[in-house]
């Protein structure tokens, strides 16, 4: 699965207001609570499984990437929401440098290898360093951003 077939219009915050990591998986979770991809009284649980996978190792995997993830039985479904920073967020990425680009993907408990298999392709993805930067230059608008991902990761 692509980062443009994963990602849904409502589900992309053009311009992130978090500084470091924390704020960043709260802020995406809670856009994935507003769309309706988690429910409200499942939103502290799903911080709380990221959160603790993010603690065991950084998911800033450089080039100014962050894919925070965790498998959950909260969902039925692969979900994902993406967020991008022009400033840049304190990820503690492996390369110490800040985090433009951040996917957020939640897979359902027991899904392992579709985790592995979709974490695999979303990294493959961001680190063409065409599509980072034509994300980064994209106008500030999801529908923007949602047809670079749709165009760029399209399978050819």
């Amino acid at each position: 699965m692509t980062l443009g077939e994963l990602v849904e219009p409502e589900n992309i915050v053009p311009e992130m207001k978090a500084a470091d990591r924390w704020q960043a998986i709260d802020e995406l979770i809670d856009n994935l609570v507003a769309s309706g991809k988690i429910r409200p009284e499942h939103r502290q649980e799903v911080v709380d499984v990221v959160r603790k996978r993010e603690e065991s190792m950084s998911t800033g995997i450089g080039f100014g990437i962050g894919i925070p993830h965790a498998s959950t039985s909260l969902i039925y479904d692969v979900v994902a929401a993406f967020g991008r920073s022009r400033s840049g967020i304190d990820f503690a990425a492996l390369d110490n440098q800040d985090v433009q680009l951040v996917t957020l993907l939640l897979v359902p408990q027991g899904q392992f290898q579709k985790h592995l298999h979709t974490l695999a392709t979303i990294a493959k993805q961001l680190h063409k360093k065409e599509l980072r930067q034509a994300l980064i230059d994209a106008p500030n608008d999801a529908s923007s951003i949602i047809e670079l991902l749709q165009e760029k990761t399209a399978n050819k």
